[in-house]
């Protein structure tokens, strides 16, 4: 196989993506007493979202802006890319990402969100969860397991949601380290030009691997989607390399920010631990639950394409949408007692995923990972509880909400994984 060049670093090596997240995505502890009082309010709202929530805004700031906290007028956004475009994001991910169907519209998005949509289709992500995702997990934790203490945090799940991709794409590992960096990097809103470095960076290496997986295919997702090919051709470079670009961040940092969130909630309502510890077939509610309860995305885009009338409140063609989608999973008029965290509750469709032809394409990846993650920390960390010694973890965050720690004991060496 022909050697590939090194990836590069960044030009300051001793740049951090990691120390920034708080003035990326804030560090609230708790934005839904604010996102109560807007609802209260009325459904949309003349400011933007950075401003709403205080953080420092260097992309969109001066743009006219609205906050959208109603569940019908974010229902109705998210399913017209007539009247609201994707092609906000061009401004903050179409310069790390370039060309990702992120900020494409219908008919230009339509097929090739299908391309991708197929390699996540659940039968092929199943599959992924047997051959890649629990060997993951397996390594990882084999790590910890004996000690009887742990950060799940940095020792779990800020970890194993990019190891899956690397896997998944066949990537050397002696570049794991700089990999997540640079993935991390792409959506530092607030250096932008780190953001465009890291871009840059990681395209002109996966163009290298896509050149020498076409030469010399192996059996990866970056094969597969390098010998796509539509009406005859090969997916346009450009697409198919801004694509891999936003996997290594999507199905990464949001994977990771949803498992610290489910298992924060599943250790603080320790009941419900136990209940999904005798019937595993509560897994599936306990991650929708998480999703909606603090999903790991709180905030989508959209740019009003027209002059419209938006919840009794004119908004003029050009101005940025901002759908607070986690004020919407919090509506008590859908959810009671929405600010408790309750696996239990009637199953209802959710906003963490977004909704219509933007909806995630990787969301089934993402629920294989968080349900394989659940099953393994149940088999091998009993009796697993919050460290009475350490802190107890703190959600926080406005945009994009997470953990910094979560510190558990359990017993040392506890039940294998079934074999």
């Amino acid at each position: 196989m022909a050697t590939l060049p090194k990836i590069r670093d960044f030009d300051d090596p001793a740049y951090n993506p990691m120390e920034l997240d708080a003035l990326s995505f804030g560090r609230h502890e708790d934005p839904y007493p604010l996102y109560h009082r807007m609802r209260a309010e009325g459904p949309v709202h003349p400011i933007s979202f950075r401003e709403a929530v205080g953080l420092p805004d260097k992309v969109f700031g001066g743009r006219r802006s609205f906050c959208v906290v109603g569940f019908e007028e974010a229902s109705k956004i998210l399913v017209d890319p007539v009247n609201f475009s994707n092609k906000a994001y061009g401004e903050n991910l179409g310069r790390a990402f370039g060309q990702s169907i992120t900020i494409m519209d219908p008919p230009d998005h339509t097929p090739w969100r299908r391309i991708f949509q197929k390699i996540f289709l659940p039968q092929y992500v199943t599959q992924w969860g047997d051959t890649i995702v629990d060997p993951v997990v397996d390594q990882l934790m084999s790590a910890f397991q004996p000690t009887g203490r742990a950060d799940l945090v940095a020792q779990f799940t800020h970890l194993y949601p990019f190891h899956v991709i690397y896997e998944q794409l066949a990537l050397p590992k002696d570049d794991i380290d700089l990999f997540h960096k640079l993935a991390i990097a792409q959506t530092d809103y607030v250096n932008m030009d780190k953001a465009v470095e890291a871009g840059e960076k990681l395209g002109e290496y996966f163009k290298a691997i896509v050149d020498q997986r076409r030469a010399e295919p192996g059996d990866d997702l970056i094969t597969r989607l390098a010998l796509t090919e539509v009406e005859g051709q090969f997916l346009p470079e450009e697409v198919l390399i801004s694509f891999l670009r936003q996997l290594m961040n999507a199905a990464g940092d949001t994977t990771y920010r949803g498992t610290s969130v489910l298992l924060t909630a599943l250790l603080q309502n320790p009941e419900q631990l136990e209940a999904i510890r005798q019937d595993r077939a509560l897994i599936p509610a306990a991650i929708e639950e998480a999703l909606r309860w603090d999903g790991p995305v709180g905030m989508l885009m959209r740019t009003a394409v027209n002059d419209l009338e938006l919840g009794g409140t004119f908004v003029p063609a050009g101005s940025m949408v901002f759908v607070l989608a986690a004020a919407v999973n919090r509506d008590p008029a859908i959810w009671p007692e929405p600010d408790r965290f309750d696996i239990f509750r009637a199953k209802k469709p959710h906003f963490s995923f977004a909704r219509g032809p933007h909806m995630c394409v990787g969301q089934h990846l993402a629920r294989v990972e968080m349900t394989r993650a659940l099953h393994a920390v149940l088999d091998r960390l009993a009796g697993l509880r919050l460290d009475p010694d350490m802190p107890p973890p703190q959600l926080r965050g406005a945009m994009m909400r997470v953990p910094d720690h979560i510190h558990v004991r359990f017993e040392p060496n506890g039940s294998p994984p079934p074999r």
